[in-house]
């Protein structure tokens, strides 16, 4: 009988696993790769390599995680950081799972396992999460700790372990989270998850509007734990004192540590979009939502959101999320805005497993067999889905990066210096130069960071015997000043551009 139920529990997760993983494997990037928007993946990568610091706000976590994996004894060094990607959502679409059964503890196991399943399904197969599994990239890893933290914020610990250790878990991974994604900060309602009470539940001290009194203790607790988990932001001042080759802000300076975690670069395009720019941007937040669980699952989603969730602390913290994040994703000037929907789409999938779970109880009562039919159909409409989103995500074929590279290795003259343009062309560079040690005599230079103070200083001491004239160096004063070196230029944009020039006092040793 233990046994059995055993194998009743643990099933249905286990299929979700192995499935997801399987697709996952399948459309992996094997190596350094472009798509679905991973241009940055030559940057992590190489800043985990080298124990460097990748761009604003410097991700001290992912860079510590994604060491570990790079230790792998499998594949190439992107590879092993890819697999990190497929593992962390896969992880995120089990905890979907085992958020959905919990919450529906009290029902048919068969019936909360469906809707598990589906809402599983329905988050590990969106094809934004999807997208992000198979690449290197932070965001895999954000949905993750996203799925943790609403996992732990709902009192699911068991009671033996303890209250003062759960605090501890939850302050201690928000803090985490926050090392790894500065956006985990609009999860900052799930710290006060739970401490916030009817008196009639527990007495405490201080009390608040009457009828609610608040765990001040307990709250304590999560927010030093919380502050405790940010100390892995320490780490980067850390590993700038190695001078590595990728180091965004040096921040051994607290001007430089405050330029890079604050993400300064980038602020600018905050609220910088036009009215009309916010509402193109909110039709394509509402299509893309339309575009993961297609018409059958966005309908069930909001069934089970106005209809059969009820209003408890679950709801209240998956639609603060939900709209925190599309706010953010709509007001965001980036290419790569919608990739801040994903923490919303993993609470878009938790509704759609309630919305399941109770249409399927609602039926149960005129025919059981039809409640569970609904919940084949939708897992069943979910893989056509994936199909048909099969060919756009696949990433296991995409070469560009790793010709690119090694094309500039091949054709760059002796000692050159190849100025680089754009991101992909320049974490393609470091990649090559940095994590897999290609052409240490070429030296690579950015020509957009050269008005950097602190980039200046990273090129003194990663190259000792390039001249880089300062205060405010462009690339032709870079050129004149070392003009017995041949010089190339390389970016990609649409194709490959590659233009290698012999050195303009080829006399001089």
């Amino acid at each position: 009988m233990q046994r059995l139920n055993f194998i009743k529990r643990n099933l249905p997760p286990g299929i979700l696993a192995v499935s997801l993983l399987a697709i996952y494997l399948a459309t992996l990037a094997p190596g350094l790769s472009w798509a679905n928007a991973g241009a940055d993946g030559g940057d992590l990568i190489t800043a985990a390599a080298t124990g460097g610091i990748a761009h604003p706000t410097g991700y001290p976590l992912y860079l510590l995680v994604a060491r570990l994996f790079q230790w792998l004894p499998i594949g190439s060094l992107a590879f092993r950081t890819n697999l990190m990607s497929a593992l962390a959502a896969v992880a995120a679409a089990v905890l979907v799972f085992n958020l959905v059964t919990r919450y529906l503890s009290a029902t048919n196991i068969y019936l909360r396992s469906l809707a598990g399943l589906a809402s599983g399904f329905a988050y590990g197969l969106s094809p934004l999460l999807w997208s992000q599994a198979v690449i290197t990239e932070v965001y895999a890893l954000h949905a993750m700790l996203v799925a943790l933290l609403l996992y732990f914020s709902m009192d699911f610990i068991p009671p033996q372990f303890g209250e003062k250790r759960a605090d501890l878990l939850l302050g201690l991974i928000f803090g985490l989270a926050m090392g790894n994604h500065v956006t985990t900060i609009f999860l900052f309602p799930v710290l006060f998850s739970g401490v916030i009470i009817h008196k009639s539940t527990k007495n405490m001290r201080n009390r608040w509007f009457g009828n609610l009194e608040l765990d001040g203790r307990s709250l304590l607790r999560r927010l030093i734990w919380a502050g405790v988990g940010l100390l892995v932001y320490l780490t980067l001042p850390l590993r700038a004192l190695s001078h590595p080759p990728v180091n965004w802000g040096n921040p051994v300076t607290l001007n430089g540590f405050l330029w890079l975690v604050m993400g300064k670069l980038y602020q600018g395009q905050l609220f910088s979009l036009a009215l009309p720019s916010v509402l193109d941007q909110g039709k394509v937040v509402i299509a893309l939502f339309l575009d993961q669980f297609g018409i059958l699952g966005l309908t069930i989603g909001l069934i089970g959101l106005m209809v059969f969730f009820k209003p408890t602390r679950l709801y209240f913290l998956t639609l603060w999320i939900v709209f925190a994040s599309s706010v953010f994703a709509i007001i965001y000037a980036t290419a790569d805005a919608f990739m801040y929907l994903i923490p919303a789409f993993l609470c878009f999938a938790i509704w759609i497993g309630m919305g399941l779970a109770g249409l399927m109880d609602a039926l149960s009562h005129r025919s059981r067999i039809i409640g569970i039919a609904i919940a084949i159909i939708l897992i069943l409409v979910l893989f056509i889905q994936a199909g048909n989103h099969w060919q756009q995500i696949d990433a296991s074929h995409d070469q560009r990066a790793e010709a690119f590279g090694e094309n500039v290795m091949s054709v760059s003259p002796t000692n050159a210096i190849v100025f680089a343009k754009g991101d992909r062309a320049v974490f393609s560079m470091w990649y090559y130069e940095f994590a897999l040690h290609k052409r240490p005599d070429l030296s690579i230079v950015v020509t957009d960071l050269l008005q950097f103070d602190w980039y200046q200083q990273t090129l003194h001491a990663t190259y000792p015997d390039l001249n880089v004239p300062g205060p405010f160096p462009f690339a032709e004063t870079v050129v004149e000043a070392n003009s017995a070196r041949p010089v190339c230029y390389v970016q990609y944009i649409q194709l490959e551009e590659i233009s290698c020039f012999p050195a303009i006092d080829s006399t001089q040793p």
